[in-house]
């Protein structure tokens, strides 16, 4: 009996749910992934769908920052560390983790979010390569120092690999066992874009073996029924998707969903679209 939704990438919009909603004129997805949402089935019906894209770029990127910073420094061990009060001094080996400065971060996905991410590795001195679908514009790699390579080339030079494409069928464990076994053992993976992305049992396989010095991970498969082998493992820092929650950017998230909500059921055309031909059903 309603005509708009609001909606979270939790919620799936599908052909079932529409089918049961015959009055429903829009879906307002407060996220800037879709996959909850059946676009070609939203199309077919007339049913506008839309995202949130732009406002939570620097807070993922700034989460993305944090997971790298933990896991080279090994935040989560030293806490529970100190935490369990085992701490009885200072000494010259303890804890030793990697440096991020001058270090060779790859990023895989040169979108909005990837560049905010590279654009913070200038204070770092770090040297930037990065993979995308397409190659970004020479203007944007001079701003950001960023070198285009392919995908295997990076995993081959990166200290730090960072994820940040959206999942779809085509970006399906788009890091998996070979690609592991491509990256340095020294290497550091970051994931903080959809769960998914990595073959998570994999990942497990190459962290307890040393394959892969470590992992920093917002998101998961199946989440928030995640792998419980990451739970045994010390060399990963694990979040549970919380890339764009800070009070500031999901309020920004909400407003943005309830102006494409208004737009759309007003008989204007939401800001963020996703699906323009919906408007001609």
């Amino acid at each position: 009996g309603k005509d708009g939704v609001m909606c979270c990438l939790t919620d799936r919009i599908d052909a079932g749910l529409l089918a049961a909603c015959p009055q429903l004129k829009a879906a307002a997805n407060i996220a800037v992934g879709y996959n909850n949402i059946d676009l070609a089935a939203c199309t077919a019906r007339g049913v506008m769908a839309t995202n949130t894209p732009g406002v939570l770029d620097d807070s993922t990127a700034d989460l993305a920052w944090a997971l790298m910073l933990a896991t080279a420094r090994r935040l989560t061990e030293v806490e529970s560390y100190i935490r369990a009060g085992e701490w009885t001094g200072w000494r010259l080996k303890q804890w030793l983790g990697v440096d991020v400065h001058h270090a060779t971060l790859g990023i895989i996905g040169m979108g909005r979010i990837g560049q905010v991410i590279a654009k913070r590795a200038t204070g770092f001195d770090m040297k930037v390569i990065y993979s995308n679908r397409k190659r970004v514009s020479p203007d944007i790699e001079q701003r950001l120092n960023a070198t285009y390579v392919s995908k295997d080339e990076l995993l081959k030079q990166a200290d730090f690999v960072v994820l940040q494409v959206p999942y779809s069928p085509e970006t399906h464990h788009l890091i998996g066992a070979a690609e592991l076994k491509t990256m340095k053992p020294t290497a550091i993976l970051i994931n903080s874009t959809r769960g998914g992305v990595v073959d998570d049992a994999a990942l497990i396989e190459a962290l307890k073996h040393g394959t892969l010095r470590g992992a920093g991970l917002d998101v998961f498969e199946n989440e928030p029924r995640l792998n419980p082998e990451f739970l045994q493992l010390k060399n990963v820092v694990l979040a549970p998707h919380i890339g764009s929650s800070t009070e500031a950017t999901r309020r920004a998230m909400a407003m943005t969903a309830a102006r494409n909500l208004v737009a759309a059921l007003t008989g204007g055309t939401p800001p963020n679209l996703l699906n323009p031909e919906a408007r001609k059903n």
